[in-house]
């Protein structure tokens, strides 16, 4: 707190004015002057002092103190005023810091609340892109997981087939087709013949091949170079490519699949560490405006009060120095007029 400014120093000592003091020394001089004569003659068989001399050792005295006491309400002057100019150097000065932090301030928090919005539409877009990515992560792995699945059944259907035609083939080119088309291998021929599409298999050698499996040409059947052994054969390498390029489909969706899921990955790595930056940002941001605006309250208040106490200062000081001059000017007075009484009565008749 600082110091009240009209009751920080020490007040000097109240003094008699001039007309009390002249009041005190004209009554002192009239008693003297009117017991004087009857008392001379005793006083001077006892060798008593003068009575006049006694009311000049007096007023010196008086003179004295009065100076004394002008000595002392000096220094209390000299540092009244020194902590006046002091008081309102350091007011002025703390003003004038207040008036530039201020502005600063203001621009500082406006600063802040921009970058605490921005920061916000940051974490709210890393958390809606985090949020995507996973979701597409998920989808990924799903479908993955179906065509997967649906390659492993397409694949596990494909082998059993060309296996079943591999058979075929070699039984019949051993001559064993009665033997053959009593077997398991016959019927997953038979089925794949049923429901293979024109592009595996044209119609005329559908209708054949069904027309041997079912047994109708049975014992006529020349193994060897028969149609049959043809029909075949073109269907397992033309089912062949298709597993090749079912297979090569499959690696290559994998690949792609492990891209993606990498990509994914990365994404949501990013966003989460986003999230996180953005996160603790706002945080920062949120403590930094508070203990600025804080800071803006605080110093707006000390400045009101800097300036309401350097105007109180002020008016303390030059009233204060009113004062003095008044008190100089009166003490002067005190002076001169115990200077002449004393000259009037050090006078030669007097005494």
């Amino acid at each position: 707190d600082k110091p009240d400014p009209v009751h920080s120093l020490p007040q000097p000592p109240a003094r008699n004015s001039v007309a009390s003091m002249v009041r005190v020394a004209a009554t002192a001089l009239a008693s003297l002057a009117w017991g004087a004569c009857a008392l001379s003659s005793a006083s001077n068989e006892r060798g008593a002092m003068n009575p006049i001399r006694k009311v000049v050792t007096m007023l010196q005295n008086m003179q004295k103190r009065i100076e004394e006491e002008g000595a002392k309400e000096k220094e209390l002057f000299e540092k009244f005023m020194c902590y006046c100019k002091t008081g309102q150097s350091e007011l002025g000065a703390s003003i004038e810091s207040a008036n530039t932090k201020m502005p600063a301030l203001a621009s500082s928090i406006e600063a802040a609340e921009g970058k605490l919005a921005q920061s916000k539409e940051d974490l709210k877009g890393a958390q809606t892109g985090r949020k995507g990515a996973k979701k597409d992560l998920a989808e990924a792995i799903a479908l993955r997981g179906k065509e997967a699945k649906q390659y492993a059944k397409e694949k596990a259907e494909a082998d059993t087939n060309l296996a079943a035609i591999a058979k075929a083939v070699a039984a019949l080119e051993k001559g064993m087709s009665s033997g053959f088309l009593q077997t398991p291998t016959a019927r997953v021929l038979s089925r794949v013949v049923s429901q293979a599409d024109a592009d595996l298999l044209q119609e005329d050698d559908r209708q054949t091949l069904s027309a041997f499996l079912s047994g109708s040409q049975g014992a006529d059947y020349a193994p060897g170079g028969g149609e049959i052994v043809g029909i075949l054969k073109q269907m397992h390498d033309t089912m062949k490519s298709a597993l090749q390029d079912l297979v090569k489909t499959e690696q290559e969706g994998i690949q792609s699949h492990e891209l993606l899921v990498s990509a994914k990955e990365k994404e949501i790595a990013a966003q989460t560490a986003t999230i996180e930056a953005k996160t603790k940002q706002i945080g920062e941001l949120g403590v930094d405006i508070v203990q600025m605006k804080e800071d803006a309250d605080d110093t707006a208040k000390a400045l009101a009060a800097d300036k309401k106490y350097i105007k109180e200062l002020e008016v303390s000081c030059k009233t204060k120095a009113d004062e003095w001059d008044e008190r100089c000017k009166t003490r002067a007075e005190e002076l001169v007029a115990l200077g002449d009484t004393v000259k009037v009565l050090n006078d030669d008749d007097a005494l």
